[in-house]
């Protein structure tokens, strides 16, 4: 059988690209050469072995391990090249066989029951070997793929977004397309050092979002590609897992922009003052505003409140919650004493000691405007009138125009 060692490997080639046609689906060159190849070389050894000439085992063992590696960077499945030294094992079994069938050598049962046992003893062997280098080189190839995609987000979310050679890069590793809307994930780490979501690749794959996730400078961070859903879905699904404040901001340009988005979501996450909770900058704008400038921001609120800031407790407290009530309720005074569980001639009453302290006329749109940022910016419109989402703020300035 020797001699015929290439022909009945390149039978079992061709068998087995005819049974598993998806090792012809491999990205590997020549992926057909490649395995007539490796199966001649396997076989070769093997009727060596089963023919008593000199095979060095160790070498053969490092064939198994070869082939194992390569395998796993080609992508084939594991399961496919397990089936493989199946087939090239019964192969050569029935090729045994038949040799004995015609008589073209003597082989007693006895030998053939050696030749057997020790083919199949070698499937054993071969199994184990290829697994442990399969299973190791697809860790190495983890590792690596994992470096890649860390060192990516790492670089979109410094500004290398601006760089097109950079872009493309960043889409080909994070398997993006150009029109792939994406968004940004941010989250404080707490004061153990524990990210606010625990296990958010879970939650956003029941929903077909794909995300990539990483942490640096005590921030949890993703690249979340949107699937066939919503950003709102996004936010319930995150909003499940969260043990802390999180933010949430579609990045429009894709991973260009991916650094504003970044920041946006970071801000985002500032605004949940709190416990925990997950949010979409565009529903907190008017905090995530006040936020981005912190020097600004206490120049407003100085400017806006006035002495009413400084005044005394618990009076200033009572004046910011009738003032929340008041502008929440488009200034009127009655809207605002059943909000309060109060009087009405007692709203008017503090709404004018409001006006004395902080100069500002609530009939005054921009006045109002100042009033309405300041509470936002100090937490007291999220504490008077509900959660201080865009939609309850937006509408008080709506209402102000």
């Amino acid at each position: 059988m020797t001699p015929r060692a290439d022909t009945i490997a390149d039978s079992i080639t061709l068998a087995l690209i005819e049974q598993e046609p998806a090792y012809l689906a491999s990205s590997a060159p020549d992926i057909a050469g490649e395995l007539r190849r490796s199966t001649r070389e396997h076989i070769g050894q093997g009727l060596r072995t089963l023919s008593g000439l000199p095979a060095a085992n160790d070498n053969t063992r490092e064939v198994w391990r070869r082939t194992g590696r390569e395998r796993a960077r080609q992508g084939i499945p594991m399961e496919l090249v397990l089936k493989a030294y199946t087939l090239g094992s019964r192969t050569l079994w029935e090729e045994l066989m038949l040799e004995r069938e015609q008589c073209r050598s003597s082989i007693d049962e006895h030998l053939l029951l050696v030749a057997g046992q020790q083919l199949w003893r070698a499937l054993d062997s071969q199994y184990e070997t290829l697994v442990e280098a399969y299973r190791q080189e697809s860790a190495r190839m983890q590792q690596r793929d994992l470096a890649n995609v860390l060192e990516i987000l790492d670089g979109l979310r410094s500004g290398r977004g601006g760089d097109p050679a950079f872009v493309i890069e960043a889409r080909a590793t994070l398997g993006l397309s150009a029109s792939q809307q994406i968004a940004c994930v941010v989250g404080p780490l707490d004061d153990q050092g524990s990210p606010p979501l625990p296990a958010p690749e879970d939650a956003l794959d029941q929903i077909g979002a794909v995300s990539h996730w990483n942490t640096r400078d005590g921030h949890q961070f993703a690249l979340v590609a949107l699937g066939t859903g919503s950003w709102n879905s996004v936010v319930d699904s995150l909003a499940a897992q969260a043990v802390g404040p999180v933010g949430v901001a579609h990045s429009p340009e894709g991973v260009s922009s991916f650094a504003a988005a970044y920041r946006l979501a970071a801000l985002t996450a500032e605004t949940i003052t709190e416990g925990s909770g997950v949010a979409l900058a565009t529903e907190r704008l008017p905090r995530v505003i006040m936020a981005a400038d912190h020097q600004s921001s206490e120049l407003l609120v100085r400017h806006a409140l006035g002495s009413l800031w400084t005044h005394p407790e618990p009076h200033r407290g009572t004046l910011l919650d009738t003032l929340a009530h008041m502008l929440a309720s488009d200034g009127s005074p009655t809207n605002a004493a059943k909000a309060l569980y109060c009087h009405r001639n007692t709203v008017i009453y503090r709404v004018r000691r409001i006006e004395e302290l902080t100069g500002h006329d609530l009939t005054d749109p921009r006045d109002r405007l100042l009033l309405t940022l300041a509470l936002v910016r100090t937490g007291h419109w999220t504490r008077a009138v509900g959660q201080g989402d865009s939609s309850t703020v937006r509408g008080s300035f709506n209402r102000m125009n």
